[in-house]
This record gives C-alpha cells, structure tokens and sequence, in this order.
C-alpha cells in the first residue's frame, strides 16, 4: 500500500484530473490531501463534486484549508469575507451559480467533515499550514495556525542551515513527528517548481493557484508526481483573482 499526499488545487479540476492520471495509484492505496481545494481558477465547485465521487472509490483524507474554512463558512452563512471574496473567493462563488441549494449543503458538509491535521500509525503528520504549540498539534490553543500558520516552514528553513532535526538545538514542534507534511505556502515563492523538503518538514504547494504546477508524492519512495502548469490547463483565466 502507498501512501501518496497532494498539494493545493484551488479551483483547478483539469489539473487534478491530469494528476491523478500521471499517479500509479491503486485503490489499496491512501491519498491525503492538504487542503485549499477552492478559490483560484474557476471550478472550485467542480473540484468538490469530484472529489466527493471520488473518494467513494478509492481511499482519501481531506485536510481542511484555509480557503475552504471561509467556503465553507459562505455556504453556511450566505456572506462571503472580504479578505476571502479578494482572494479567490469570488470566483468561488461564480463556480457555484447553478448548483441548488440541496447541492451546497451537501458541499457544505464535505467541509464541516474535514479534519484539521492527520497523523499516521508512524508519527507522519499531515496539516495544511503549521502549528505553533512546542508540545505538537494536539496541544495548539489557537486552532487557525494548522491552516495559517507559516512559522513552522520558516523555522525549519531558517534551522537547516545550522542544526540537524535530531539536535537538542532543534524545535520541539520537528521532533513531536517522523515527517511533517503540508501545503498553504507555494514553494515557486521560493523560485522552486517541485515539493521542498527541508529537515524533516515536506512542502508540496507548488503554486498551482499561480503559475506553478499541481503535485503529488510518493511518501515512501519520495518520488513526485505533477501536472502541467495551470496556467497551460486554463489559458484564458490568465489574470484571475489568486488565492
């Protein structure tokens, strides 16, 4: 069995499909999302509806991003935030203009179900941002930093160049887990078009909400899996609101 964690969609369905049509994956295997499978590009409805399929069929774990926390959030409430609305959000709420109300509960729901982190019989975490509490994700007091946070990359970045992970030097939050993985922060800010691993900390936002690529990899052998630029997938969107 495999194991295989999946970056940001935001709203690209044709990018999805593409990679999951590039994974070898079989039905014995585990796909774990990590969450932001909303606002971007213009079938963030589209993504959801598949994706509830999909997981009818094969096994998955959908973490809960922050651009799905305000989703779900309108398809409770009616009211989009601002923040949100300017960020993808409005494209969002454009995908869904001809589903029922029945169809947004049952989306709705899909959101409301989702778990804010996982982690595995082998001390593998999976978070969409970070967590902040040195105690490890269970004992996080502000819950919006496993979908906000952005420290947790940037301390492991920043401690790479000096410390190893097995350092008394190092932070607590690395050494609470085998491998950390999450998404939230595109790794082309960093002029990198593939996941970045550093220490024990694996980022696979690729910037497909941007111009970079959906990923995928293979958490066992390491081996990654993308799709084109979504930029080539939608051509015509060139200059959309992004996440």
């Amino acid at each position: 069995m495999s194991i295989y964690a999946i970056g940001d969609i935001h709203g690209g369905l044709k990018g999805l499909t593409q990679l999951l049509d590039r994974m070898p994956f079989t039905q014995e295997d585990t796909l774990i999302f990590l969450g932001d499978y909303v606002d971007g590009w213009s079938e963030s409805a589209q993504v959801i509806d598949f994706l509830i399929d999909f997981s009818k069929t094969t096994d998955c774990i959908f973490i809960k991003g922050n651009h799905d926390v305000w989703c779900e959030d309108w398809l409770r409430s009616g009211r989009g935030d601002a923040v949100w609305l300017a960020h993808g959000g409005q494209g969002t709420v454009e995908s869904y203009v001809n589903y029922s109300a029945v169809e947004k509960k049952k989306h709705f729901y899909f959101f409301a179900d989702m778990p804010l982190f996982h982690i595995d019989e082998r001390d593998r975490l999976f978070v969409h941002a970070g967590f902040t509490s040195e105690k490890g994700v269970v004992y996080e007091v502000h819950k919006k930093n496993f979908y906000f946070d952005r420290t947790l990359l940037e301390m492991a970045m920043t401690a790479e160049k000096n410390i190893s992970n097995t350092s008394m030097l190092s932070s607590n939050r690395l050494k609470h887990y085998k491998e950390i993985y999450i998404g939230h922060t595109p790794t082309i800010n960093f002029n990198v078009d593939k996941p970045i691993n550093v220490m024990n900390l694996w980022d696979i936002d690729t910037g497909a909400a941007f111009t970079g690529k959906l990923s995928a990899i293979d958490i066992e052998t390491k081996k990654v899996f993308q799709s084109e630029p979504l930029l080539k997938l939608y051509p015509n969107e060139l200059g959309r609101n992004k996440a």
